[in-house]
């Protein structure tokens, strides 16, 4: 299903078409052994269901050319521990399989990630833009605005020589994918500046369904608009847990300290259902 032109929902993750492009987020690689040291007893099943998912995923698709991770591929803050190691070295391994390059984008528990990035040579970056031309502009620093000219191609994979990205200049471009943790003023120009949308993860979102005194909770994308640009906010592929009810829950990325009443909402279930707006399950 298609949540807005050339971009499309499969499963849990989105596609841009043109760019042959797979975005996934949230896959909290290590969360059920964080449960365990707290004392929750919990099967470690989660990394077999999200490979199972992905393969079903990429058999539909067919070849992609790269793949984002949109942040917090792995769960723990301050370690990396010891399945995170394992699971998240052999998920870049099975990505690797299907496409030409894989970015991973900073969340917020990926504080220390570096030293599995840099053992399947993977690079890890701020945010990414693609812009209307096809070319991909990954952004290493926000702050500073910094791109690294190497990272910057065309969608046929040729590097092409042009003028950095910066705050005095921003060319013209039309997606944003960032993580969603947080906005500083240089995010804020580039959508200032540019007819974008812009692509989320961090909230995890989902809704609850109601049939009677039954209530079952749903992963969801939802989309809006973060002032006059289009903003879409991707569920987790983290397969322990559902997410956060949007219609009841607080909500902690700063793009989503709006009224969220006029959101469009797609259901992922069995399929993808779409739902006009969020006020209705209010």
């Amino acid at each position: 299903m298609e949540i807005t032109k050339d971009i499309e929902i499969i499963d849990l993750c989105l596609y841009l078409k043109k760019e042959k492009i797979l975005i996934i987020t949230d896959t909290h690689i290590g969360y059920e052994e964080s449960l365990n040291k707290q004392g929750v007893l919990i099967p470690r099943f989660q990394f077999k269901g999200i490979i199972e998912r992905l393969e079903k995923v990429l058999e539909k698709i067919g070849e992609v050319d790269k793949v984002i991770i949109n942040g917090d591929i792995k769960h723990e803050f301050g370690t990396i521990s010891e399945q995170e190691w394992r699971h998240t070295l052999r998920l870049l391994d099975f990505l690797g399989k299907y496409c030409n390059e894989i970015i991973l984008i900073k969340g917020n528990h990926d504080t220390i990630l570096g030293p599995i990035a840099r053992k399947r040579r993977v690079r890890v970056v701020d945010c990414v833009v693609v812009r209307s031309d096809g070319i991909m502009e990954p952004i290493d620093d926000i702050k500073s605005m910094k791109i690294k000219p190497f990272g910057i191609k065309s969608m046929n994979n040729k590097s092409i020589k042009k003028e950095p990205l910066n705050n005095k200049k921003i060319i013209k471009n039309n997606l944003l994918i960032i993580h969603g943790d947080k906005i500083n003023e240089n995010i804020l120009n580039i959508i200032k500046k540019n007819n974008i949308k812009i692509i989320i993860g961090h909230e995890h979102p989902a809704v609850s369904i109601h049939e009677g005194v039954r209530a079952e909770l749903f992963k969801c994308f939802l989309k809006g608009k973060f002032g006059r640009r289009t903003l879409i906010v991707q569920p987790s592929f983290n397969l322990v847990t559902e997410g956060t009810d949007v219609t009841k829950e607080e909500l902690l990325s700063p793009f989503l300290q709006q009224e969220l009443s006029d959101f469009e909402y797609f259901i992922v279930a069995d399929k993808v259902y779409e739902f006009s707006r969020l006020e209705k399950l209010g």
